[in-house]
């Protein structure tokens, strides 16, 4: 598909609309797909063939102070992702002192059930008292 001849123009003039905060197509978000819905181009055509534009749009974003949409949810998933990391470290603590825990019980059962084997098979030598005569032991 050819682009439109007049295609840069209007996506300069949707993006001078969305700066303005004055959209006629779109939600007037600053993102690429609002600019692109506003310029009535479809999106790829600022991904694709116009990545100057896009940087253009971008740029002038970030010259009013302001941040684009895309950077703020990215923005904010980080601070997501690092709380859920910090968590992931506390629960693999803890299973790493469980897990030495664990690994000193197996340890412990491991030596009891080697002595108690040993018991059963080691034949008896003791001699034993019988505290009745009559009554074998």
């Amino acid at each position: 598909m050819t682009p439109a001849l007049d295609e840069r123009d209007r996506i300069r003039a949707a993006m001078e609309r969305i700066l303005a905060g004055t959209p006629e197509r779109s939600n007037g978000a600053l993102t690429i797909v609002a600019l692109a819905r506003e310029a009535g181009v479809p999106r790829n055509a600022l991904t694709q063939r116009h990545l100057d534009l896009k940087a253009e749009f971008y740029d002038k974003v970030r010259a009013r102070g302001q941040m684009p949409d895309s950077e703020k949810r990215l923005r904010q998933q980080i601070v997501k992702l690092k709380d859920l990391r910090e968590g992931d470290k506390a629960e693999i603590a803890r299973l790493q002192a469980d897990l030495e825990a664990l690994v000193r019980v197996v340890h412990q059962l491991t030596v009891e059930n080697l002595q108690l084997w040993t018991e059963l098979t080691t034949p008896d030598t003791r001699v034993r008292v019988s505290s009745d005569p009559a009554q074998p032991d």
